[in-house]
């Protein structure tokens, strides 16, 4: 009898807990939700956090809230995404630099992007451009190919930091093109596009939205986009492979990532309603120099992982290290 008391018990305590869970995944959220967002306020990754914080907070009737978490690049605010319960709660904005460079970059980083980590949903993509001070001899891009090649470091190219996106584009395009520019590092963008500017050095890649402009004023000479078509910011610039050097698409991409073993329900939910909030956001990630991504979600895991492994094999490749 004691046994049959204590099985019906356990039954019971099962059945309530499995109402109670499948009661809150229906009703998500039904409180607050954090976006870490791994770098300070300014740049992509604060632009794509906010914004979708916004448009969420409307549409599901819960506050969306952005913590700012930097340090280490986009280590210490992604290592926290990952340590935090997997509820759907906490959600972390991801893109090349946390979940693709970092684990190259690191020899011990603290949290593994594709095991701690399930991609909800990737909603925004940005190009490169290729820049060159105003009066640089060579202005097409065979011919910077052909003056590198035939003198190796002749050519400077300013990189925003060790491991920066800029840095890693660089270093990919030396790559495709088989060429050796001289690299000079600084910290960040503006003293490098300073320079450029001065003529004090040839090249530097930066974003659309951050090289263009200056294209667009005369400034500089655009030679060619790292990207898979022309850009309407910048109509009469060429793509890598109209110029020449093949193979060299570049997209940098954002989206939203949640801690591993989050609910399905709750990663189901989020995409529904973060792709019915891309039609509001579209306006406003153009003005930014980007567009709306709306990669399906069956293929977003496997081009995170491609990602992930083509731009770590790169790193590894070249060499470059942050520890």
């Amino acid at each position: 009898m004691n046994r049959i008391c204590c099985s019906l018990t356990w039954m019971l305590a099962c059945l309530v807990l499995g109402i109670a869970a499948a009661h809150a995944q229906g009703g998500y959220p039904d409180r607050a939700v954090k976006i870490i967002v791994p770098i300070g306020p300014g740049g992509s990754y604060d632009l794509v956090g906010r914004q979708l914080a916004d448009a969420l907070s409307k549409r599901m009737g819960q506050a969306f809230v952005v913590e700012n978490k930097p340090g280490a690049g986009t280590v210490v605010g992604t290592q926290a995404a990952s340590q935090s319960e997997a509820d759907g709660y906490t959600l972390v904005v991801g893109g090349l630099s946390n979940m693709a460079f970092n684990s190259a970059l690191y020899s011990k980083l603290a949290y593994d992007p594709r095991k701690d980590f399930v991609p909800v949903a990737l909603i925004y993509k940005f190009g490169y451009v290729m820049v060159g001070r105003k009066d640089l001899p060579h202005g097409k891009l065979a011919d910077i190919v052909a003056a590198a090649k035939a003198n190796p470091g002749s050519i400077s190219v300013a990189t925003a930091g060790v491991g920066t996106g800029q840095h890693l584009v660089a270093a990919a395009f030396m790559k495709a093109a088989g060429v050796k520019f001289q690299e000079i590092p600084y910290k960040g963008s503006p003293p490098a596009f300073t320079d450029l500017l001065a003529g004090r050095i040839d090249l530097f890649f930066d974003s659309n939205a951050a090289g263009l402009p200056y294209v667009q004023s005369g400034q500089a000479k655009g030679i060619a986009l790292l990207s898979s078509k022309r850009s309407p910011l910048a109509p009469d610039v060429p793509t890598m492979s109209e110029a020449g050097v093949s193979g060299l698409d570049v997209d940098s991409w954002l989206g939203i990532f949640a801690p591993a073993k989050t609910p399905p329900e709750v990663i189901a939910k989020l995409r529904r309603e973060i792709r019915a909030s891309l039609p509001e956001l579209k306006d406003r990630f153009e003005k930014s120099g980007g567009e709306v991504w709306d990669l399906p979600d069956d293929k977003v895991d496997a081009f995170v992982a491609s990602e992930y492994e083509s731009w770590t094999k790169l790193i590894r490749e070249a060499g470059i290290k942050l520890d």
